[in-house]
C-alpha cells in the first residue's frame, strides 16, 4: 500500500508541475489601454506600432510581441509619446555578393520565423508583458497597415 501511495503521489506531482510550466493562456483583461495598433512595411522590414493611452508602469511592463510568425522586443518610441514599437527584419532582396567577405558585411540577416505559441490571423498580434514579474499574454486584433510617412 505504501508503494501505491508513493507512485500515485509522484505521478500527481509530476502532472501538476508540468502543467504549470507550459501555461501560456491569453489574458482577457488588457494590461493597458491600447489605441488602434498599426504597422508600416518596406521591402525588407516591418514596423509594428502599439499606441498606449494608459499603463500602470509600476506594475506592468511590455516585453515583446508575436506578429506574423516573428517575435520582436517592444521598445518605447522616442519620437512618439506613449507608442511602443517592434521592428521585424523580413530580409533584404538586394544582397551584396562579393568574393571579399568584408564587402558583404553590410548585408542584414532576415529575422527567422519562430514557433508562435498561439494561432494568429494576419491582423493579430500577441503582446508579452510582465504583471508583477509574472509573464502573461494579451492578443491585439484589427491591426491595419499604414503608409510610411
Amino acid at each position: 500500500m505504501k508503494y501505491f501511495y508513493l507512485v500515485f503521489s509522484t505521478v500527481f506531482a509530476a502532472v501538476l508541475l508540468s502543467s504549470c510550466g507550459s501555461n501560456k493562456e491569453l489574458q482577457e483583461r488588457s494590461p493597458a489601454q491600447f489605441e488602434q495598433s498599426y504597422f508600416t512595411s518596406t521591402t525588407n522590414s516591418l514596423q509594428l506600432f502599439i499606441p498606449v493611452k494608459a499603463i500602470q508602469v509600476n506594475r506592468i511592463s511590455l516585453d515583446s510581441v508575436y506578429f506574423r510568425g516573428m517575435k520582436s522586443p517592444l521598445e518605447l518610441d522616442s519620437e512618439n509619446t506613449g507608442v511602443y514599437t517592434a521592428h521585424f527584419n523580413t530580409g533584404n532582396k538586394d544582397l551584396i555578393m562579393s568574393s571579399d567577405p568584408s564587402e558583404e558585411y553590410a548585408n542584414k540577416m532576415p529575422q527567422m520565423p519562430v514557433k508562435v505559441p498561439f494561432e494568429l490571423k494576419e491582423d493579430e498580434a500577441v503582446v508579452v508583458f510582465k504583471d508583477n514579474n509574472k509573464r502573461k499574454y494579451y492578443k491585439i486584433t484589427g491591426i491595419k497597415e499604414r503608409s510610411k510617412e
